[in-house]
């Protein structure tokens, strides 16, 4: 794979690209060459709520892509690399959705980082054919239980995954359970509240379908509609994830929370992979957990929006 996905460079590392921790930006840099490149240029770009993203530029034009943020955040880096390594297993053997490759993570100086693939940016070619490129990820990654190997991060709350083999109980409990147990420690809500969260938790069961034939799918876990990108042939890809293994109805329901995804995805997904009926009733009950998490994330703006959302299904 090109160290950077900018066509005109082209430059590819002399030896397997690494994923793991290095001790400084230039250490990895260094490593990930074989050999010294000098940083010629940083250039700060937009986007994201969470981490502070550049793009390198080093001594011979070729490009990096750098994310930021506090040293203690360490972790969660690592954990987005782990999750981009599973999400391209899948890619790598399939039409899913490509990611970009994380090459290092560590801490330079105060701020932690992880360093990957620069994607050059572009127009999408076809809402369509980004629609059933999910629907291959969540067919091709599967698993016999819920979660995944480690912890992670949804934006910059913890994001629990120890496995479970039911998903009812692992959404009820580590997803929108951790949720409002968070939420109520942060003085949000009453008792009341609680009594009818506690009701639509019971109530999953009922309200959820399983997942399908008994395993669950691969799930980029945060895809809203900033979190996906078309490089310069028209390719969709996926960035950002918070991945896990679960109901991939969660995974389109999030694509509809926000808006940001082009004509004909949420259709062509279905004729790659159809879904059960009632989706739009089920919807707003997967969106919970990241109403919630906003909540937490950005204030009490969300919050009267969760318990509504709650008594609804309760």
């Amino acid at each position: 794979m090109t160290v950077s996905s900018d066509a005109k460079h082209g430059v590819r590392a002399e030896e397997s690209l690494m994923i793991e921790e290095a001790a400084s930006l230039d250490d990895a840099i260094e490593r990930l060459y074989n050999g010294r490149r000098v940083l010629g240029d940083r250039r700060s770009v937009g986007g994201g709520d969470i981490n502070i993203s550049s793009v390198l530029t080093l001594d011979d034009g070729s490009h990096l892509f750098l994310k930021e943020n506090r040293d203690d955040l360490m972790p969660m880096f690592a954990a987005e690399a782990l999750g981009l390594a599973a999400l391209a297993d899948i890619a790598d053997r399939s039409n899913a959705p490509p990611v970009p490759q994380a090459y290092a993570w560590g801490i330079d100086g105060r701020r932690s980082f992880l360093l990957m693939e620069k994607i050059v940016s572009g127009r999408l070619n076809s809402g369509s054919e980004f629609g059933r490129a999910l629907a291959v990820l969540h067919r091709e990654g599967r698993s016999d239980d819920c979660g995944f190997p480690t912890d992670n991060w949804i934006g910059s709350n913890n994001q629990p995954n120890r496995r479970l083999m039911s998903w009812h109980d692992f959404f009820a409990e580590r997803r929108l359970g951790y949720q409002w147990r968070m939420a109520r420690t942060k003085g949000f809500g009453r008792i009341s509240d609680d009594k009818a969260m506690e009701s639509l938790l019971n109530r999953l069961p009922e309200l959820l379908p399983d997942i399908d034939d008994g395993r669950a799918s691969l799930l980029h876990g945060d895809l809203w509609g900033g979190n996906w990108m078309a490089d310069s042939t028209g390719r969709a890809w996926l960035i950002d994830p918070a991945v896990y293994y679960g109901h991939r109805e969660a995974d389109l329901a999030m694509t509809e929370l926000f808006g940001g995804f082009p004509p004909g995805f949420r259709q062509s997904y279905e004729d790659e992979w159809p879904i059960e009926p009632g989706f739009t009733e089920r919807r707003d009950l997967y969106n919970l957990y990241h109403i919630l998490n906003h909540a937490n994330l950005f204030g009490s703006s969300y919050w009267n929006s969760a318990v509504g959302i709650v008594k609804r299904y309760a």
